[in-house]
């Protein structure tokens, strides 16, 4: 019996939106899902193209970075994921149960300019309240101690510093390196890529209309957050 079945599943769906959302070409990207109860996530094979991706060849780690099931080699960026668990997952309301990183072009092009990204407008304020933070280049002694752990450090500190709540700015940029996010579960992880890519293009787009644009008044952005995420939001269906 394959105890992480579900899991692996999970995973390999959302790992299969990648490419069918346009977020990345070959291999450039990952989702992971992540069990709370058994302290382990699901995570893509390096190198694997996704068509080439089952269930089965999804890789199960656990929180002390330890191989748990598959037969293949996990993700390149496993230490990033799960850094970020042990950080994010911990969180009320549920906490992050799946994290994508993908090298999607315009929101890598922050990360490469390493320029947060402005609430010019309101389909940002719509999934964040703030600007999409950018971190500092790591260091050459992070690099050497371990590249990817200590990007997964940097991403935490970086929330830290700024006081943000992951739960409330579910997307970060890598300085130099892309995006990362997250969300209740893989497949909204995903879902926040995509949207983190088209909030990233949109914000290219009107600085090349208006290089000094200024950004959404604080009611507005408000209002867009709250009815949507607030506790008494009016986006969607009820019940």
């Amino acid at each position: 019996m394959d105890n992480y079945k579900s899991l692996k599943e999970e995973a390999f769906e959302a790992n299969l939106e990648i490419p069918k959302r346009n977020l990345a070409i070959y291999t450039w990207g990952n989702v992971s899902a992540f069990d709370p109860d058994k302290g382990v996530f699901a995570i893509k094979p390096s190198g694997v193209a996704y068509d080439k991706l089952t269930p089965s060849s999804m890789v199960v780690v656990d929180l002390d970075g330890k191989k748990a099931d598959g037969k293949l080699n996990p993700s390149s960026d496993t230490e990033t994921h799960r850094i970020l668990y042990l950080d994010f997952s911990s969180r009320k309301k549920g906490g992050v149960r799946g994290i994508t990183h993908t090298h999607s072009p315009y929101a890598t092009a922050w990360a490469q300019a390493r320029r947060p990204v402005p609430v010019f407008g309101t389909t940002h304020a719509d999934y964040g309240a703030g600007p999409v933070p950018c971190t500092a280049y790591l260091d050459e002694e992070a690099v050497k101690n371990n590249y990817e752990l200590e990007t997964g450090n940097l991403i935490v500190e970086t929330f830290r510093a700024g006081n943000i709540d992951p739960l409330f700015m579910p997307m970060a940029l890598a300085a130099g390196h892309g995006p990362f996010t997250w969300g209740k579960n893989a497949a909204e992880a995903v879902y926040h890529a995509a949207v983190l890519e088209e909030i990233c293009k949109i914000g290219c787009f009107t600085l090349l209309l208006s290089p000094d644009a200024q950004t959404l008044p604080a009611h507005i952005i408000r209002k867009h957050w709250e009815r949507k995420h607030g506790p008494e939001a009016s986006y969607g269906q009820k019940g």
